[in-house]
C-alpha cells in the first residue's frame, strides 16, 4: 500500500506512544476517488487506533488494518440490513435547501429538531420550509434556526469558513488534544486497576467503559472498544430517544440504559458507575454535561487515574463551541459541501462525502485516544483527557494532499449475520485485524434502554 497519512502525531506527546511504530496497513490506497483524500482520513484514523492498541498490549504489529474492511466500516450503516430492510435515510426535511443567496443544510432526523426547525421558520410542512428559505439569506436562516435550538448550517466556501472565528480552534490545533492531570510529588503510585488481557481478540477484557454519546462518532468508538472485550454501558436520556437504525448499527458489544440526570438518585447511581469506570466517553455539545459535574476536568480531579475522551461538533473554543452539530452540517459549514458540489441541468448544487467520514474518523480517533491514554496509565499510573471534534476531523481532511493515482475497486464487503431483538442483522465487522485475522463482534445490540445502571 502507498503511504497512509500518519494521524498519530498528536498522540505522541504521551511517552507510551513516543516511539511506537504505526500499525501495518494492507490493500489499495484509493477507491472513492473524490477531490479530497477521504481514504487517507479513514485509513489514518483506523491506523491510529490500531497503533495505540499495539502500544497498550506491548506487541508492535499485532493489530493491523486493511482497506476493504476500513471502507466497509465507514459505511456500516449503509451496509446494515435489519430483518432484510435497509435503514431509513435522512428525513424528508433534512438535506440541502436553496435560499435567496445560496444554500443551507438542514438536519431534522430527530423529531425535536424537526419541530424546532418548523417553529423557527413559522411553518408546518416541508413545502413551507422550502418557500420560507427562499425568502431568506443562508446566514439569516442559519441564525434563525439555531437561535431556536434547531440545527442547520449555511453552505460556505473554504475561504468563507476560514475567515470566520469558528475556524480558529479546529483549524489551529492538533487533531486530538491531550491533557494530563498534574503530578503530585507526594502521591504514591498505585497499582493499575486494570491491565490488558492476553487473548489477542479481547485484550480489553475487564475494562469498564461508560458511554455517554449518541448518533455515530462516539458510539463508533465504544463499539470498537466493546469488540475488543471491554464492558461498555451506554446511557441515554429518556427524553431524547435515539434513532433506531443508528442505534442498532453502533450497538454491538455494549449494553444500553436510560437515565435522567436531573433526578438526584439517578445521578448518584451514575457517579457510582464513574467511580469504578476505567474510561468515560462523552459526546454532547461542548459543556452540555458540565452542570451535572461531568466535565472532563472535574472527573479527572476526582479520579486522576480515569481516562476521559470527549467529542463535540465544532470544537471547544470559538463562538460555536456550544452549538449542536452533525457530520453533514460540518461538511456544509467548512467547505466540503462546496468542494463536492456539481452542476446538473438544474444548475449547481452542493454535494457530500461518499460516507459520513467525519463521524467515523472522529470515532476511531476517540478510540485511539482512549487506548493511548490507557497505555500511558499503565506506564505512569495516571489517566488523562482527550478532546476531538467533527470540525477538527474536517481540518485533518483538508490538510491531506489530493490523491493523484488511479482508483482501485474494492471487493464486496465480508458480510456477517447475527440474530438480535430487532430481527436478523446483516452487517460488516470492525476494521481492525488481530494477528492477521478480522475482529468480530461478539454480541448483537440489546433493546434500547433496557439495561440496568450497574456494571456486570
Amino acid at each position: 500500500m502507498d503511504s497512509v497519512p500518519d494521524l498519530t502525531g498528536s498522540l505522541r506527546v504521551l511517552l507510551a506512544l513516543e516511539a511506537q511504530p504505526v500499525a501495518p496497513a494492507n490493500g489499495p490506497r484509493q477507491w472513492w476517488n473524490g477531490p479530497l483524500d477521504v481514504e487517507g482520513l479513514a485509513l489514518g484514523a483506523v491506523q491510529a487506533a490500531a497503533t495505540s492498541l499495539n502500544a497498550l498490549v506491548g506487541v508492535p504489529d499485532r493489530y493491523s488494518l486493511a482497506s476493504g474492511a476500513t471502507a466497509a466500516s465507514f459505511d456500516s450503516l449503509g451496509h446494515l440490513r435489519i430483518a432484510g430492510a435497509k435503514p431509513e435515510g435522512f428525513a424528508p426535511t433534512s438535506g440541502f435547501r436553496r435560499t435567496s443567496d445560496g444554500w443551507i443544510r438542514l438536519h431534522a432526523n430527530y423529531p425535536h429538531h424537526a419541530a424546532r426547525l418548523m417553529a423557527a421558520l413559522s411553518v408546518s410542512t416541508a413545502q413551507d420550509v422550502e418557500q420560507a428559505l427562499l425568502s431568506m439569506t443562508s446566514l439569516a436562516a442559519e441564525d434563525a434556526i439555531t437561535a431556536n435550538k434547531g440545527v442547520a448550517a449555511a453552505v460556505r466556501t473554504r475561504d468563507e469558513w476560514a475567515a470566520t472565528p469558528m475556524y480558529e480552534t479546529p483549524g489551529a490545533g492538533p487533531w486530538i488534544r491531550i491533557s494530563r492531570p498534574p503530578t503530585d510529588a507526594n502521591e504514591s503510585r498505585q497499582l493499575p486497576r486494570w491491565v490488558p488481557g492476553a487473548v489477542p481478540r479481547h485484550p480489553l477484557t475487564g475494562l469498564k467503559v461508560l458511554d455517554l454519546t449518541r448518533v455515530i462518532a462516539g458510539p463508533t468508538a465504544t463499539r470498537l472498544l466493546g469488540a475488543l472485550g471491554a464492558e461498555v454501558l451506554r446511557i441515554d436520556p429518556p427524553q431524547l430517544p435515539e434513532l433506531s437504525d443508528v442505534f442498532v448499527d453502533s450497538g454491538f458489544d455494549k449494553r444500553s440504559a436510560e437515565a435522567d440526570f436531573r433526578e438526584p438518585e439517578v445521578m448518584e447511581a451514575v457517579r457510582g458507575l464513574i467511580e469504578s469506570a476505567d474510561v468515560v466517553v462523552t459526546g454532547y455539545r461542548d459543556g452540555g454535561l458540565d452542570r451535572f459535574g461531568l466535565a472532563p476536568e472535574a472527573l479527572l480531579q476526582a479520579r486522576p487515574d480515569l481516562v476521559t475522551v470527549t467529542l463535540s461538533a465544532w470544537g471547544s473554543g470559538g463562538p460555536w463551541k456550544g452549538r449542536r452539530g452533525f457530520d453533514s452540517l460540518v461538511q456544509a459549514a467548512c467547505g466540503i459541501a462546496e468542494r463536492y458540489g456539481r452542476t446538473t441541468d438544474d444548475g449547481w448544487k452542493p454535494g457530500a462525502l461518499p460516507v459520513q467520514a467525519l463521524d467515523h474518523a472522529t470515532g476511531y480517533g476517540l478510540a485511539a485516544a482512549a487506548l493511548a491514554l490507557l497505555a500511558e496509565r499503565l506506564r505512569s499510573g495516571r489517566g488523562g483527557a482527550a478532546r476531538l471534534s467533527l470540525a477538527g476531523s474536517a481540518e485533518e481532511l483538508f490538510r491531506l494532499p489530493a490523491l493523484a493515482g488511479h482508483s482501485a475497486s474494492l471487493p464486496e464487503p465480508d458480510f456477517r449475520v447475527m440474530e438480535s431483538p430487532y430481527g436478523r442483522l446483516r452487517y460488516v465487522g470492525p476494521p481492525i485485524m488481530a494477528d492477521g485475522a478480522p475482529l468480530e463482534y461478539g454480541k448483537g445490540p440489546v433493546r434500547y434502554g433496557t439495561s440496568q445502571l450497574r456494571w456486570q
